[in-house]
């Protein structure tokens, strides 16, 4: 199956090596600033963000005085991720533990109540429950009540500035009404829609912590290389989905939405379809509602764990992927809007998504459920399953394109394919750094310029590039380069950061374009045309 992208890592390991306190390097970025009071920590899906909390966390309460600790997290899913862990076996002063969990079955209102008598107990420090449980628990009580507590949000991207966004509310109201202290942490902190997640002056009250996909991916031990392809249908997806699913690799499959064009409407139809293809049913384990199935072409037994059906039974699956700890735990995972973002499970080796994903952090979230480092993998795929469109005509192709190019280049091209470097003015002098140095470079002079050139330029790049002024223009020959630069990549960050001045704009736009065209693997070649090369290798519906 050809791929639209494919990249080799070097397998340095250095993402993995650990100091004296048993912290990776994203770790240990986070922790140095730990006395911040607003944190964003925006690094990759087995990055370390969870562990990075617990090393916050733990100082805040043990050493700035906080009284409390209260985690959110998207999905109960994802719960396991914070689970008790012995920090001191490596070398950290104290252990963590959770005291009250949250993420378990059971209504909203009992759980609201739990979360009012953890905040009013001065016995309990840590607590653990979903994005849902703490927008309803907030209704029940004064904001002051969060003072000296650390809230830390997992998933951050789920906040928006949108005034109709209810997370995004708690947490406006919060760092207003209250002082408390906030972490939050996002593989995908850009929403990929015109909603941007902070609002300028509130992202501003952050200290970002910034670590990119180049950096984990190039440090890992096993995985090597990771492809992204995209594959066209006719007719039902289900008849075409023995084309890319390869029974042989541990595989998510995402199916489509009862909504979308893809769906037959029939999404337990859909699964057993899958299943059928794959083997015939021997069993289902009823104690954890995992499906054994035994293969057509070898007779080799599959488990497979079904995340589509809702009923009663999917409680003991959840359960089960939650605590699950050994390769042949399960071999294939069908899912409908579960199983992606924040889900661990290392072994995972292909992520195959049926339909159209109008969200780019979506896409990005289950391309990270493959990124994971593992010793039975040196090869990750991500592989988008999308229905061939009937209608015929350029605008159906550029339609289809554009929507390849931003879903590629915008998370993609400038965090995953290359390192980062950094430039600054060329002089007569050299101080040894690492460093591009630029004839006549408009080198950032405030402090405002400097923190959006050392922590979002990735985030900014993927905003010019999916830009409805932007993206169209990618590539087009009757298009003067200089318009692109001078014109619309300003106007963009214009938009994004409102409170930058003319030569703010202009310094940030410098960076940018100087980042976009020089890489380290080519830096004594003519620039960087990878993304020309790419675009050029886009599928002619």
């Amino acid at each position: 199956m050809p791929s639209l992208i494919d990249v080799t890592y070097q397998q340095t390991g250095a993402s993995l090596k650990t100091d004296t306190s048993g912290m990776r390097e994203m770790q240990i970025r986070a922790y140095a600033v730990r006395k911040n009071n607003y944190i964003l920590i925006k690094a990759p899906p087995a990055s370390g963000k969870s562990r990075a909390l617990m090393f916050i966390a733990l100082d805040k309460l043990c050493r700035q005085g906080l009284k409390k600790v209260v985690i959110a997290v998207p999905e109960r899913a994802i719960a396991r991720s914070f689970a008790e862990q012995k920090l001191t076996e490596h070398g950290f002063f104290a252990d963590w533990k959770v005291d009250k969990d949250l993420c378990i079955s059971g209504g909203e209102p009992a759980k609201v109540k739990k979360f009012v008598r953890f905040i009013e107990d001065d016995r309990t420090k840590i607590l653990l429950c979903t994005h849902a449980t703490l927008r309803y628990a907030i209704r029940e009580l004064e904001l002051a009540m969060f003072d000296n507590t650390l809230l830390a949000v997992d998933e951050f991207h789920h906040v928006s500035a949108d005034a109709d966004n209810r997370l995004g509310d708690v947490m406006r109201q919060v760092m207003a009404n209250s002082k408390a202290h906030v972490v939050a942490m996002t593989g995908s902190y850009f929403r990929g829609d015109a909603i941007p997640v902070l609002r300028p002056e509130d992202e501003a009250q952050f200290t970002m912590v910034n670590y990119d996909y180049y950096e984990q991916l190039n440090g890992y031990r096993y995985l090597k290389n990771l492809s992204i392809g995209y594959h066209f249908y006719q007719g039902r997806y289900l008849d075409a989905i023995n084309e890319v699913l390869d029974s042989d690799k541990k595989t998510i499959i995402h199916i489509p939405h009862a909504g979308s064009g893809e769906s037959t409407k029939d999404k337990c139809g859909e699964v057993d379809w899958i299943i059928d293809c794959l083997g015939e049913v021997v069993r289902q384990d009823k104690e954890n509602g995992i499906i054994f199935v035994k293969r057509h072409r070898d007779g080799k037994v599959l488990k497979i764990a079904d995340l589509v059906d809702d009923g009663p039974i999917r409680e003991k699956v959840v359960n089960y992927l939650r605590n699950m700890q050994d390769i042949d735990d399960i071999d294939i995972i069908i899912a409908l809007g579960m199983a992606k973002e924040g889900f661990d499970w290392p072994y995972c080796q292909h992520a195959l998504t049926v339909g159209f994903r109008a969200s780019l952090t979506e896409i990005v979230q289950i391309i990270g459920r493959v990124t994971r480092d593992s010793e039975n993998k040196t090869h990750a795929q991500f592989t988008n399953l999308i229905a061939q469109p009937d209608a015929t005509g350029s605008d159906v192709k550029v339609g289809v394109n554009n929507m390849l190019k931003a879903i590629s280049a915008s998370l993609l091209m400038e965090q995953v394919l290359a390192a980062n470097l950094k430039f600054k003015l060329k002089r007569s002098d050299s101080d040894g750094q690492r460093v591009i140095e630029i004839k006549g470079f408009k080198e950032a002079k405030s402090e405002r310029a400097k923190q959006i050139i050392a922590t979002d330029l990735n985030d900014l790049k993927a905003s010019i590039l999916q830009h409805d002024r932007v993206l169209p223009a990618l590539p087009r020959e009757d298009l003067d380069p200089e318009i692109i630069n001078k014109v619309l990549i300003p106007r963009v960050i214009q938009e994004k950061y409102p409170d930058l001045d003319r030569n703010e704009i202009e310094e940030v736009r410098q960076h940018i374009i100087a980042s976009s065209v020089i890489k380290e693997d080519n830096i004594e070649q003519k620039g960087n045309k990878q993304f020309i090369q790419m675009a050029d290798k886009f599928v002619n519906i």
